[in-house]
């Protein structure tokens, strides 16, 4: 067990990919449920070894704890350094659990290449945990340009009509930011001969290379949250991306963003990050405000979901660049909540195409009628979304507007906008798609969720109300770490005369 302990990130990062190979290897479609299985052992067993990450962390420390080094290119001083702390931590059980989910949502539904699908899935939790978890800076590019191969399969082989349109769109997008961000690490290597993150904090810059360095992880990070205006391929990638495509791109890939602003662009450049907190604002308030309005006027259900992701992620950005606990800690919260609530929106809109394979509003109408389970949780998680007090939706979001009261009263204000705006578009698409009469003879023969989706569906609601009405686990785990991270980014980096 102690050896587990002290390797627990490594057991994290490998044993997913490990179990991805091994179902690659030994399952195919003509052992159809014995692969699932395989994938179903490997996901759980995964999961299980990221529990220590919970049960082992030490609250009140706000460094990185359970940390691992190993030389890796001695001739460059790149290490295989790994170690988390109160960020990272939440958002890696977040990971293996989703994973798990993902994997038992493709039960009955994906039928072609179903071993090849499920290995994607475990491949891709092991290299995003590894993003999470890395603390040398070339091992953490490694790790974030691997995890884009899988994600691009998946959605270029299980995917929609335009696939291979959203899959280079994608791949475009992310890839010409993670090369902005390869530049400004090797200028740091330069500089500090290393590529260990804790030298790059103690690293004084003047202000000009600050911002330039800024602007280059700006690139790489607002491209994956996606901040306005490099969003656009959010949506064409979440409408062809297959169901658990989706879920993991939502609720995971969203997330690497807003935690890689907290672990490079802002300790590395903190007077870059205090200089341009008003630009960041403003580019948070713009995705908070307008991408809302664009999700009003969306016709498909997938759509509608992926401009409410950006719309939500805008309050990840805006938390962090209040310089606030209050403020920080809120948006650490909203993206693990919004973890669960688009995990579960996305599973909701696969239910229905798994059924009626169309994903466009009009197509729907009385779905309560036939679906009466299913339509309470679409339900549930729809509020959830819009920010509903007691789910998880509303915790992070409030903390965020209070925190932007105190900044400025106006910021506040249409921060706020986004609790009338998330009420409409939520509200809207489901009085068409769940209420009224029967719309037409397909929803007319449409079966109630089974066994399976009942117990994803279950699961997930119990996290969204659970963490709605008892935020406190997650606010402890961030709290000591976001108060350590404010003081480091109070103290200025311009270099002293004499340096």
């Amino acid at each position: 067990m102690d050896f587990l302990n002290s390797h627990v990130l490594s057991f994290s990062i490998w044993l997913p990919i490990l179990a991805g190979v091994v179902v690659l290897l030994l399952g195919s479609d003509n052992k159809p449920n014995f692969t699932r299985w395989l994938a179903l052992a490997g996901g759980l067993l995964a999961f299980a070894v990221t529990l220590p990450l919970y049960t082992h962390f030490n609250y009140a420390d706000g460094g990185f704890q359970f940390q691992e080094l190993a030389r890796w290119i001695p001739a460059f001083n790149v290490n295989y350094h790994l170690g988390v702390d109160g960020i990272a931590a939440p958002l890696i059980l977040l990971t293996s659990f989703t994973t798990v989910i993902v994997v038992i949502a493709a039960w009955e539904v994906i039928t072609n290449n179903i071993a090849q699908y499920m290995a994607a899935f475990l491949i891709m939790s092991g290299l995003m945990i590894g993003v999470f978890s890395a603390l040398d800076g070339l091992l953490y590019y490694v790790f974030w340009e691997a995890m884009l191969i899988p994600m691009f399969l998946v959605i270029g082989i299980w995917g929609g009509e335009n696939r291979v349109y959203a899959t280079i769109k994608f791949f475009l997008y992310t890839l010409l930011g993670s090369l902005l961000m390869l530049v400004a690490f090797i200028y740091l290597y330069h500089q500090t001969g290393s590529f260990e993150i804790a030298d790059y904090y103690q690293l004084p810059l003047p202000l000009t290379a600050q911002i330039l360095i800024f602007m280059a992880f700006f690139m790489a990070f607002a491209v994956k949250i996606p901040m306005w205006p490099v969003h656009t391929w959010l949506p064409d990638a979440h409408v062809e991306a297959p169901t658990g495509g989706s879920v993991i791109l939502a609720a995971i890939m969203l997330k690497l963003g807003g935690y890689s602003f907290l672990r490079f662009a802002m300790p590395i450049a903190p007077d870059a990050a205090h200089y341009l907190s008003g630009f960041m604002i403003t580019l948070s308030l713009i995705a908070i405000v307008y991408i809302a309005l664009v999700a009003l006027v969306q016709k498909d259900m997938k759509k509608l979901i992926a401009y409410s992701s950006i719309s939500h992620m805008g309050f990840v950005t805006l938390g962090f660049f209040l310089f606030s606990q209050l403020g920080l800690e809120g948006a650490i919260v909203q993206m693990i909540s919004h973890g669960f609530i688009s995990a579960a929106m996305f599973l909701c809109v696969g239910v229905l195409y798994d059924r009626m394979h169309s994903r466009q509003i009009a197509d729907y109408g009385g779905v309560v009628n036939t679906m009466p389970i299913f339509a309470a949780f679409a339900v549930l998680f729809a509020m959830a979304n819009s920010g509903l007090p007691a789910t998880s939706g509303f915790v992070g979001e409030f903390m965020v507007i209070l925190a932007a009261v105190k900044y400025n009263f106006w910021v506040g204000f249409l921060a706020a906008t986004t609790l009338i705006f998330g009420a409409a578009y939520s509200l809207w698409m489901v009085k068409r798609v769940f209420y009224g009469d029967i719309a037409n003879s397909h929803v007319a023969e449409l079966k109630d969720i089974n066994k399976r989706e009942l117990l994803i569906l279950s699961v997930l609601a119990l996290m969204v109300i659970g963490f709605g009405v008892y935020p406190q686990p997650l606010t402890e785990f961030t709290h000591a770490t976001a108060t350590q991270f404010l003081n480091h980014m109070a103290i200025s980096k311009l270099p002293v005369a004499g340096l």
